[in-house]
């Protein structure tokens, strides 16, 4: 009774917290189509200004892979105010820190400053946009940047061309089928004008959302923001073709051979909805109760009391157009890789067959509203939200009410969710193995 009154208690904390964070911010659009996000908060005198512009690997062609991640690097190099090699140093001595990432779908810049430089982090970002140096010399730089990246985080790391494995074998005409760093090979043959002409298309006004949050006055802010980007033309509005994959109605297998490891991986995947759908929050939900923690059903069966897995996993790889549902093992001792498919699919076959227990139902609950208000315990979270929800979700407000999808799913969904996208038949089983050796002759 004790532990249930607990419990009671942190879900009761929890919820009271997550109703208390509500996000409170101001958008409108100026007359070349950015859209603009304001969100106050005077706790610290910080002030964070984003930009997300609505371009990421899948809008590369298939023999020019990388290109938005490499503008992630390139858009740094300088522009026409700012001499190359200039913006860092120009943001440290300001007292600033800053930084990009890119994904997929999008790619992401922002600077967290002291609050009494908002004007300067506006005038930088607004000089990325307008007055960008794309030339030979930054190309070339950024390319062994890149290259060099590749090898840290994928060819020399173990396991580390796992995402690229499953992903050119679950699509086949999507572009979610290559990586974001993309093909070295792509980079090499790419010419000047091709960077340039990428920059032309994506990197406009009307493709992008500018967030500012943080302690700043809104006047100050507007102002600013109209005299620095009012006067960036618009682009001529992105179009992209629409992919769409054949439904996966027969298990198949792969192989895929890494010198870095000694131990095989086993893999399954899923090709699962957009990451907008509610069926998407359900399979969070699932990977979580399967493999999230060491009391999770997967963990504790697999790893802690069989002794049949080093490490286990479930996640749910959510993107703007598709997700894929990964399950990975790596087996221990004589077990084999189709042993572990075999125990993973009997706890998936639980959750097809059986509700969860309430228990590990308001345990799920618990987790997520915790998620949550982690996510939004920052101001550089929230920004980073807000940008997300308005770009690739098309729902700014989800910020706040997105808690509310996940609060609303129930134990009946979990199940049907699990037997909709989860069955044998409809996904890939990959085998990541150790590379041969290669015998001399």
């Amino acid at each position: 009774m004790k532990k249930s009154l607990m419990a009671l208690g942190t879900a009761l904390i929890l919820g009271g917290t997550a109703s208390a964070q509500k996000v409170t911010f101001e958008e409108y659009d100026l007359d070349n189509g950015l859209h603009v996000v304001l969100h106050q908060d005077n706790s610290a005198p910080v002030v964070i200004t984003s930009v997300m512009y609505h371009v990421g690997a899948k809008d590369e062609q298939p023999d020019r892979t990388g290109f938005a991640h490499f503008f992630e690097h390139l858009l740094f190099e300088g522009t026409k105010n700012i001499e190359r090699g200039e913006w860092f140093k120009l943001v440290s001595s300001n007292g600033g820190q800053n930084n990009a990432n890119t994904t997929d779908d999008r790619t992401y810049y922002y600077e967290v400053f002291p609050s009494n430089n908002l004007e300067l982090a506006l005038w930088m970002e607004s000089e990325r946009l307008m007055h960008p140096v794309i030339n030979q010399i930054g190309v070339d730089t950024q390319n062994e940047v890149v290259k060099e990246e590749k090898r840290l985080r994928s060819d020399n790391q173990p396991y580390g061309n796992l995402i690229k494995a499953v992903k050119q074998n679950m699509f086949k005409v999507h572009p979610y089928r290559w990586t974001t760093i993309g093909e070295m090979e792509h980079l090499d043959a790419a010419t000047l004008e091709e960077f340039q002409a990428f920059n032309k298309k994506f990197y406009i006004p009307n493709n992008a959302v500018l967030v500012v949050a943080g302690q700043f006055e809104k006047a100050d802010a507007k102002k600013w923001i109209k005299e620095y980007f009012g006067s960036i033309q618009k682009g001529t509005p992105v179009t992209r073709q629409k992919y769409e994959e054949a439904p996966i109605t027969e298990s198949f297998k792969a192989t895929w051979e890494d010198p870095n490891i000694q131990i095989p991986m086993m893999v399954t995947c899923y090709r699962t909805p957009s990451m907008k759908t509610r069926d998407a929050r359900v399979l969070d939900m699932i990977s979580s109760y399967l493999s999230d923690g060491k009391s999770s059903k997967l963990y504790k069966k697999l790893v802690d009391d069989q002794k049949m897995a080093l490490q286990i996993g479930a996640f749910n790889y959510s993107q703007e157009d598709y997700g894929m549902y990964l399950i990975y093992g790596l087996p221990m001792g004589q077990t084999t890789s189709e042993t572990l498919v075999s125990e993973i699919d009997t706890e998936i076959a639980k959750l097809q067959n059986e509700l969860i227990s309430e228990k590990d139902y308001q345990k799920l609950q618990n987790k997520f509203e915790n998620q949550y208000v982690n996510s939004n315990a920052s101001v550089e979270g929230i920004a980073d939200n807000l940008a997300t929800y308005y770009l690739l979700y098309g729902d700014i407000n989800l910020i706040n009410t997105e808690i509310e999808i996940y609060r609303s799913i129930t134990r009946e969904e979990i199940k049907e969710v699990a037997n909709k996208y989860l069955k044998p038949n409809q996904r890939m089983v990959l085998d990541y193995i150790p590379a041969k050796e290669k015998t001399q002759n």
